[in-house]
């Protein structure tokens, strides 16, 4: 019994045990951790950096400057990262063809390679946020409950309650967001174009955006209900409610009236 209970208060059983663990936690990394290979397939190459710099001075440099830091007509790029990039090339919105309240999206300009060499230009620059993986922006992954209750605290003030959009101030607008890729609603959460405020991972945690993109991608031009008097909501649901109601029951109450008259 007393031998026993040596063996059990051996002074080698912590260290046995210590390099247990370090084997358990090295293995599970070697199965867990992403491949070199896959880092390497999702690092830019240095020739797509510089593919993106010829396209950058071609296009983009006279407003934001030959190095990205800006000028009086555009701002610094320097931080904003390639998920920048992808969500204004990407929707048309750059390079922009005139100066007014808001740059509003057009016809793409460059093709899917273009866009991403640029964004690896301009993420060289300075660190910013990345391109979303295909799994960030899956709606099928996505609670759209808690999208909508999330949307309609955050985004429904600007965009309307079903992401329909609606007037600002000064000639801006919130726009629709049935048509916007799951792709580019992530990106414009994360950089905060023009108007729109940025929402960091600290304010919307990127399976609370996923919740969001789900809900969006829930809405649409067919209504569920009947008529959907252009998805405004209460306004336009009360006006239709006290022209047609009311002027129904106006209509009606004349027509007895010359009846009994």
């Amino acid at each position: 019994m007393k031998a026993l209970a040596a063996r059990r208060h051996d002074r080698r059983a912590p260290i046995v045990l210590l390099l247990l663990a370090l084997l358990l936690t090295g293995g599970l990394y070697a199965v867990l951790a992403p491949t070199s290979a896959d880092a390497a397939a999702a690092a830019p190459s240095a020739s797509d950096i510089q593919t993106g710099e010829k396209l950058f001075q071609a296009n983009c440099a006279t407003c934001h400057g030959p190095s990205g830091a800006g000028t009086a007509s555009g701002p610094s790029l320097i931080g904003v990262g390639a998920a920048a990039v992808n969500f204004q090339v990407g929707t048309g919105r750059m390079p922009a063809q005139q100066n007014g309240p808001q740059i509003e999206a057009k016809p793409v300009q460059f093709d899917d390679e273009q866009i991403s060499q640029l964004g690896a230009f301009v993420a060289s620059l300075g660190a910013g946020p990345a391109v979303p993986t295909e799994d960030q922006v899956d709606p099928s992954k996505g609670n759209s409950a808690n999208g909508m209750a999330l949307f309609r605290t955050n985004c429904a003030m600007c965009h309307n309650a079903v992401g329909a959009g609606g007037a600002l101030s000064r000639g801006k607008f919130a726009p629709k967001l049935w048509e916007t890729s799951p792709t580019h609603l992530y990106e414009a959460m994360l950089t905060g174009p023009q108007s729109m405020p940025v929402f960091s991972d600290t304010n919307l945690s990127p399976d609370e955006k996923r919740d969001i993109i789900a809900f969006i991608s829930e809405q649409g031009d067919v209504a569920p209900g009947g008529l959907d008097l252009g998805s405004l909501g209460a306004v336009s649901e009360g006006l239709w409610a006290w022209i047609v109601g009311i002027g129904l029951l106006i209509g009606a109450a004349v027509w007895i009236g010359a009846k009994s008259s």
